[in-house]
């Protein structure tokens, strides 16, 4: 029970930071997620809410890494299981402490992703931007980041993924 209540504390707690990061100017924030072992930083203006897991109904003839849609607070949302759809999947991650991040809503875009575990939220002032590699990457791969203890973190941004055609074409 008191794990429970630690995690509602932590969802509350980040759900504070995210609304005050979001009134900030100029400074760069993100929520940091990770998928099979890799970190990814999404920005702040571009995360939505952050649902638990839900019951999700499957979509027939859609790409493995479309899970389905759920229906979260009323809304039907397509669930896209990130890892898989970055092609970074690991055999049977965890999934308890999984967790759906919304896309925000001035996106347009009735989908959730499907993350291993929240890892909090980072601030340019924690991070140190890689030296830009020449490695092709999608629209929506930002930069490379490090924080104190030399993790690699990578941001993607959510407003080019929600509109990246083979993230939009869910049926294979």
């Amino acid at each position: 029970m008191a794990n429970k209540q630690a995690l509602r504390d932590l969802q509350s707690r980040l759900a504070e930071r995210l609304q005050a990061a979001r009134t900030e100017p100029l400074a760069k924030s993100w929520l940091a997620v990770e998928c099979s072992s890799r970190g990814f930083l999404f920005p702040l203006r571009e995360a939505g809410e952050i649902f638990a897991l839900a019951p999700m109904v499957p979509v027939p003839h859609s790409h493995r890494w479309f899970l389905g849609v759920a229906n979260l607070r009323g809304h039907l949302h397509g669930v896209v299981d990130l890892a898989g759809f970055l092609g970074v999947k690991a055999a049977d991650s965890p999934r308890d402490q999984a967790r759906l991040v919304g896309f925000n809503q001035s996106l347009d875009i009735n989908c959730v992703l499907l993350v291993d575990r929240l890892s909090g939220l980072r601030s340019e002032e924690e991070l140190t931007r890689d030296a830009d590699e020449t490695d092709a990457r999608p629209a929506f791969a930002g930069a490379r980041f490090r924080d104190a203890s030399s993790r690699v973190w990578q941001e993607l941004h959510l407003a080019e993924l929600a509109g990246d055609e083979s993230f939009l074409r869910i049926v294979g």
